[in-house]
This record gives structure tokens, sequence and C-alpha cells, in this order.
């Protein structure tokens, strides 16, 4: 595949990116040139065999990781149904990959994500796609963890919410400090969660069985 080729292929796969924005195209070819320059920094040569598709391959990736900017992910909790319940509506181990935003380090783990409904009670797959499309950016976890629970808040308007991550970070992991085994948890707590301790172990029993 040419350079050209593979250009092309990168705008044919993300069509909305460069309908909506025409200078986008330019972009392209101004991050794959930037791409070369890193690579040659780093001591390696952009024009051998095994680099010289890599620049389009790296920017085709990048558009995938942030897929979560090309929509609204609380809109997917607008389903809603009437159903009568009024206890604990828990979904974990949604799993989930992320992109740290102090060094495009990949993040990756599991969201627990709970509620207790008030009148309003959403899929449980929708859950899982809101936590997908607010992944799907650059962040840190204390930022995706509080996004999550704010969506549910404002669109659910539930008695409480709770939500609780768990991630491996990259770059603390295989750089910098190198901890392999370490792993980040946090936490946010809404409503009845932040007021009752018995509703909040109901939650952290649940997800530790």
């Amino acid at each position: 595949m040419s350079l050209i080729d593979a250009e092309r292929n990168i705008i044919e796969k993300f069509p909305r990116i460069f309908e909506q924005s025409p200078e986008k195209v330019k972009q392209v070819k101004n991050v794959t040139n930037a791409l070369k320059e890193l690579m040659a920094l780093c001591g390696d040569n952009p024009s051998r065999d095994g680099l010289i598709e890599t620049p389009q391959r790296v920017v085709k990736a990048f558009l995938e990781y942030t897929e979560g900017y090309r929509e609204n992910p609380k809109d997917h909790l607008k389903k809603v149904f009437d159903v009568a319940h009024r206890e604990l509506v828990l979904v974990k181990n949604i799993e989930f990959h992320s992109m740290c935003e102090h060094h495009f380090a990949p993040f990756f783990g599991v969201a627990h994500v709970g509620y207790i409904p008030d009148k309003k009670v959403t899929g449980l797959s929708k859950i899982g796609r809101m936590v997908e499309g607010y992944a799907k950016r650059f962040q840190v976890q204390e930022t995706l963890t509080n996004q999550i629970a704010n969506a549910i808040e404002e669109i659910l308007e539930p008695q409480g919410t709770m939500v609780v991550i768990e991630a491996k970070h990259m770059c603390m992991c295989g750089r910098g400090i190198k901890k392999t085994s370490s792993e980040t948890i946090t936490t946010a707590v809404r409503g009845i969660f932040k007021e009752r301790a018995d509703t909040r172990l109901e939650f952290l029993t649940l997800i530790n069985r």
C-alpha cells in the first residue's frame, strides 16, 4: 500500500470527521510527518520497510481510541423504561480502555456502576455503552469516574449513584516508576450512597463477591 493509499484509507474509515472538517485532511499529513520526525528522534529510520506505513497506522489507531469525542455518551441513557424498581441496580466489571492525557499511554480496567432508581430505569447495555463513550477520550481516571456518575445523575435522576473504577496505568506500570502490579481505584458517590453507609456497603460487598 502506498502512502497516499494509506492516508486515503484513514479518510474513508472515518468519513464523518473529514466530511464535516475538510481541513482535517491536511492535519493527517501534518501528523504523519510529525510522527516520522518522532521516529527519527528516537533513533530509527522512518523510511525502512517496517516503519514506512506506521505513521498512518498510528493516526488510524488514535482516531479509534478517541471515538468518544464524536458522540454524547449521555444519550445512551435516554432510553428509559417504566419499571417499578426502587432498589440497587448494579452493572459491574464493565471493561474499558482509555488514554492518559498526560502521556497518551493506555490505562484499562473495569468500571462498576450502580444506582438506586427513583422513577427512571435504563437498559443495562446502555450503561456499558455510556462508559465506553467516556472512556474513549484523553483524560485521567478521576475525570472518567466523575463523568460516568454525573451522566447517571443528570439523565436518570436516581436516589443515588455510585461508581468505582479499577485500572492499570501503563504510564506507571510500563515507564517511570515501573510498578507493574500497581492498580488505581477511584470512586464517585452521589445522593443516598453518600448519606448512608449501609447502602455504600451493599454496593462494595456486591462488587467484591
